[in-house]
């Protein structure tokens, strides 16, 4: 199962939404505390002018009334608010600073609760208390003034990051895709270079890569082909003078050593190869059936092969590929292990497995790296006349090209085996055509 934070695209988006979150509420914080900032400046401002106001009507035009809500309270009135310490803090602060506005030893305070905000201030000169009105200091409030606003930027945002990171991860995912067929084998279309420009140049060495990796590959491909091609026709003829011999016993001998040669051209023919697979998908427990009985009836032996099927008729691949597959793991079983040879199917949570092994001795630990290395015989173990050491790679590169991976081991009780993995999407895909292939 995928975890979306192991993509790039899903490690970019929780950055993305990790800082845009940080940032936003950092933002919406300073706003709040410099609103509130400003707000009480401007309270400030307003209470210390209206009290220099009336100190100033006090002192010019005593007999004029005073402003409705403005007053003139008796020092010895009872209703002359107790300066408490209870007052909420935002007030008290209020308070302090209009405090450190008038002068010396004036005497601050906050009118009673419960009532319209007033401010009673009493200098050092003032015979009575001024009681001036103030302005309600209101905190912007987050539920029902920042929560939408933030929304509605953080959204946007948050869209605008993903779409960067979504353009971002599309080249690197385009190329991942790219280097995974490649390491199958696969033909790999040249690759756009976008992106930032770390990514361009990513792209276009890749893209360089490829392109030398199928020069060189289509160049041995000719070669190898071409030689394997002119020496079918010498074969044919050494084979056919050797039918005419009388001795027998020498006749047989040359035969035999034709017959070998023959098959290391076929192989080197196989292993030349590189073209895409036409041929119809097939039900792999049917195929591994058909040939088994195949080799029984050659053998001459009822449990040389045994077919275990257990994925279904599912479980289907290119007939051509699956046949050749089957066919060089049992020619590999044959000549180097010891029969019984076991071909199962299974079926599990991710795909189908295909699995063929002997009971001879394995091979070494040392040397299962390089088996399924092209031309590699590991003599004396598993070697063997009429052999190139290219069975195991062919069955490994046509494993690959199918969409499959595949690994090779020692049994706990003796023999090889090769086990091979099919994901459902790929078992049960038809090969497509890719590229300008040759006819197997």
């Amino acid at each position: 199962m995928r975890k979306p934070a192991d993509s790039l695209f899903g490690r970019l988006s929780l950055l993305f939404v990790g800082v845009l979150l940080i940032s936003h509420v950092a933002w919406f914080a300073l706003m709040h505390l410099e609103h509130s900032q400003l707000q009480n400046r401007y309270a400030v401002e307003e209470a210390t002018f209206l009290v220099e106001a009336v100190r100033q009507h006090v002192a010019h035009d005593p007999d004029q009334p005073l402003p409705s809500r403005v007053q003139l309270v008796d020092p010895a009135s009872p209703t002359v608010p107790v300066n408490g310490e209870h007052t909420p803090r935002p007030l008290r602060r209020f308070v302090e600073d209009v405090r450190d506005r008038m002068p010396p030893r004036t005497d601050v305070r906050a009118g009673p609760p419960g009532r319209p905000p007033t401010l009673w201030v009493r200098g050092p000169t003032d015979a009575r208390w001024i009681v001036v009105p103030v302005q309600p200091l209101r905190l912007l409030r987050p539920a029902d003034k920042l929560v939408p606003w933030f929304i509605i930027i953080f959204s946007a945002a948050l869209i605008a990051a993903l779409v960067a990171a979504w353009q971002l991860q599309q080249p690197l995912r385009s190329l991942a895709q790219a280097v995974t067929r490649f390491g199958r084998g696969l033909p790999v279309p040249p690759l756009p270079e976008r992106g930032p420009r770390e990514l361009r140049l990513l792209t276009h060495g890749f893209n360089q890569m490829v392109q030398e990796v199928a020069r060189n590959e289509n160049d041995r491909a000719v070669m190898l082909a071409g030689v394997a091609h002119d020496l079918k026709t010498p074969l044919a003829r050494l084979r056919l003078r050797a039918e005419m011999m009388d001795e027998a016993k020498i006749r047989d001998g040359v035969v035999r050593d034709v017959d070998s040669m023959a098959h290391i051209v076929d192989q080197f023919l196989a292993f030349a190869h590189d073209g895409a697979d036409r041929s119809e998908p097939i039900s792999v427990d049917e195929l591994c059936e058909r040939v088994a009985r195949g080799y029984r009836a050659v053998g001459g032996e009822a449990g040389s092969v045994q077919v275990l099927p257990g994925a279904g008729p599912e479980f289907c691949l290119p007939a051509a590929t699956l046949e050749r597959v089957v066919s060089n793991l049992l020619d590999n079983a044959h000549a180097y292990g010891v029969p019984p040879v076991v071909v199962e199917t299974r079926r599990d949570a991710t795909g189908f497995s295909l699995s063929v092994r002997d009971h001879g001795k394995g091979i070494a630990e040392d040397d299962l790296v390089r088996a399924s290395r092209p031309f590699v015989r590991l003599d004396p173990a598993r070697g063997g006349n009429g052999h190139s050491g290219l069975g195991l790679a062919i069955v490994e590169r046509l494993v690959r090209r199918a969409g499959g991976e595949w690994k090779i081991g020692n049994c706990e009780d003796g023999g090889l085996r090769v086990q091979m993995h099919f994901p459902f999407g790929v078992s049960l895909r038809k090969t497509v055509t890719e590229t300008a292939a040759s006819v197997w």
